[in-house]
């Protein structure tokens, strides 16, 4: 849409209306000191063809096509498939906002209804909301819920959960009264489960892990949701990487009572850290307590199938203070893309993704650790990402590979301090067999 300025009639009705009689009026109440007395520092303005060439010559500039990256820790780089890009673009979907008129907003609550549908199957969960801002909100979200549920102060929450959200759930809670209290890890790179049974009394909420956590470990989900619920805690799963289950076993039928996680995995591409979604599962009882809203099916007067926003239980919808939240934007149009990325694959589809993952994830580990000064920091089961401890400083490696165009993994000192000279790679369907090699090859002289 071309931007058209005010004519000057119109401007001058403008200031009538108002009482002024200039735009110097109008900016009376601004400091003269303060105020820009020449053009802005910008250059002249370019014809559309002259601007199209301009950003070509920008875009010649990019050298990502060839560079490989390593890179994981809650982002992940997955093929999406060319139909995703095509449904998700359509102007139906691109560009209505929000459901707020059921009536006339059937495709949009309808794509919701699937996705929620989609989410519930994939974590074993009975309940799923229509979406969340992302994975770490998701989990503070969560946080709060399981104390509004259990009105305990005490939250359990292990260090292998990722280190971003676990800072977002310490700000949501930094003024509620809640006391944070973290699990360690063990040699294997799970939850110390010691821990749990030592810290965990009759005030606690909530116990929160992350499986696979942030070093790419598989959790023992059900020991530790016994260990939650004897103590009646609710037991919270984080989910970063949502491709892992398609081969291991869902959260929800492992004894979690509410999973969460990060969507970014199912057809939203890594742009540079965003947009991403979060995604949350319940089990049925607690649905009074969700975040945001739901979408529901039922039948009109005709006896027509129809959708309809069956609980909305955020500040837009009802009263600020009875909301269960006042930050849940729910990104919906990645919603639709992880709806349109699942129904693609199906399940069979999603079962042979999270192979692929775990066959090159192991065959790059397997290379990997066969470099002297090279071994696994962790013992436990892994997915598609996994810690390597190195002989020399993880800045000076990575520079070395980053010469060679190859974008290594994410230096752990600044998240764990006792972990410095350790990193997290990731290996993904993305990845070619020579790839991962030329990574062997160049890690090996780095060395």
């Amino acid at each position: 849409m071309n931007y058209v300025p005010l004519s000057d009639k119109d401007k001058k009705e403008m200031l009538a209306t108002i009482g002024l009689s200039s735009m110097e009026d109008l900016f009376r109440t601004v400091p003269q000191e303060i105020r820009l007395k020449g053009k802005l520092n910008l250059p002249d303005p370019l014809s559309e063809p002259e601007l199209i060439q301009y950003f070509e010559q920008l875009a010649g500039k990019n050298q990502y096509q060839d560079y490989v990256s390593f890179l994981g820790g809650g982002i992940y780089p997955h093929l999406i498939p060319t139909v995703v890009d095509y449904l998700s673009s359509r102007g139906e979907f691109l560009t209505p906002y929000t459901p707020y008129q059921p009536e006339v907003s059937q495709g949009t609550l309808q794509v919701v209804f699937e996705f929620q549908t989609l989410i519930s199957q994939l974590t074993g969960m009975e309940i799923s909301n229509a979406s969340l801002y992302d994975g770490a909100s998701g989990a503070a979200e969560a946080v709060l819920m399981a104390h509004r549920i259990k009105k305990k102060p005490k939250i359990l929450v292990s260090r292998s959960l990722h280190p971003q959200y676990r800072r977002v759930i310490q700000t949501y809670v930094k003024n509620l009264g809640l006391q944070l209290k973290e699990l360690d890890y063990t040699d294997s790179g799970e939850t110390d489960f010691s821990q749990i049974q030592e810290q965990i009394d009759d005030q606690t909420s909530a116990v929160v892990l992350q499986s696979p956590n942030f070093f790419g470990v598989i959790e023992n989900l059900e020991k530790a949701a016994q260990l939650a619920h004897q103590k009646e805690a609710m037991f919270i799963v984080a989910v970063s990487e949502p491709v892992s289950l398609g081969m291991v076993e869902a959260p929800g039928k492992l004894g979690a009572d509410i999973v969460i996680g990060e969507g970014q995995s199912l057809g939203i591409p890594p742009s540079f850290g965003g947009p991403t979604l979060g995604f949350m599962a319940c089990r049925k009882e607690f649905v009074r307590q969700f975040p945001g809203r739901i979408s529901g099916e039922t039948r009109d007067a005709e006896g027509k199938r129809g959708f309809v926003l069956t609980l909305s239980t955020r500040e837009q919808h009802i009263r600020r203070e009875r909301a269960t939240s006042n930050i849940c934007t729910n990104h919906a149009w990645c919603a639709l893309r992880a709806a349109v990325y699942l129904e693609t694959l199906g399940e069979e589809g999603m079962k042979e993704l999270a192979y692929q993952n775990v066959q090159k994830s192991h065959y790059a580990l397997e290379k990997l650790s066969q470099i002297k000064g090279v071994e696994p920091r962790f013992k436990g089961n892994v997915f598609n990402e996994f810690v390597l401890k190195l002989d020399k400083p993880w800045k000076e490696i990575d520079q070395s590979l980053r010469d060679k165009k190859i974008i290594g993994g994410i230096g752990m000192e600044e998240f764990y301090p006792e972990l410095k000279e350790c990193a997290l790679f990731c290996v993904t369907e993305c990845h070619k067999k020579d790839q991962i090699d030329r990574l062997v090859q160049e890690l090996e002289k780095a060395l």
